[in-house]
């Protein structure tokens, strides 16, 4: 795909979902040692009502990008009534203001990236290193702008993306949260991978197959 456009969109989130699915069980174990051991469940229906939604018909026709996150944003939210239900309706929120203007080049997918933690960090009041998805989302929103800007090519602009959501979730292991539910625990969330940032990494994970 040469644009982040409408086909793109409905793309990402229904290979997002068959990823996170796939996934559950992984996500729900993550978020056991830490939480309420339901992030994966909460992230695959979420994502499940994202691509049921977006199957029907939406306004305007035909839908543009920032219809399409718009829809995405309020079919998530009402599905997951749990933190991560408003986390990315913001992030989707954010998303379509980006597009508002229409679609951008694939080249610059760190700019959506960025969207998006953002629309997290704003609803959530995160950064990173509190141990949360952001600890994902933004360090693979500065790699693909870093990526972009140094003029590289749209395969390595992917990898450097997936290699810095891989550390980004594996960064979140040494780390004590404090944020969400796992705060609690303060330093006994020391050696456990937050689960948010190891969704975060699923998805991001996709974009090769969405793109290329």
């Amino acid at each position: 795909m040469t644009q982040i456009d409408s086909a793109f969109l409905i793309r990402f989130f229904r290979l997002a979902s068959e990823q996170l699915e796939a996934d559950r069980s992984y996500l729900c174990k993550l978020d056991g040692a830490i939480g309420d051991g339901d992030h994966g469940t909460s992230m695959a229906l979420g994502f499940a009502a994202v691509v049921e939604r977006l199957r029907r018909p939406l306004m305007p026709e035909p839908p543009t990008p920032d219809a399409i996150l718009t829809e995405a944003a309020k079919a998530f939210l009402s599905e997951v009534g749990a933190t991560v239900g408003p986390l990315y309706a913001s992030a989707f929120l954010s998303g379509a203001k980006c597009l508002a203007a229409g679609p951008l080049e694939t080249r610059q997918i760190g700019t959506l990236i960025r969207a998006f933690a953002d629309g997290i960090r704003t609803r959530g009041k995160a950064e990173t290193g509190d141990k949360t998805m952001l600890d994902v989302w933004y360090p693979a929103a500065l790699a693909a702008e870093n990526a972009c800007g140094d003029g590289a090519a749209l395969a390595d602009i992917l990898t450097a993306i997936t290699e810095a959501a891989t550390a980004g979730r594996d960064s979140t292991g040494p780390m004590i949260a404090s944020r969400g539910r796992a705060a609690r625990l303060n330093e006994r969330s020391i050696g456990h991978i937050d689960p948010g940032a190891a969704s975060a990494a699923l998805i991001l994970s996709v974009l090769p197959e969405v793109i290329l």
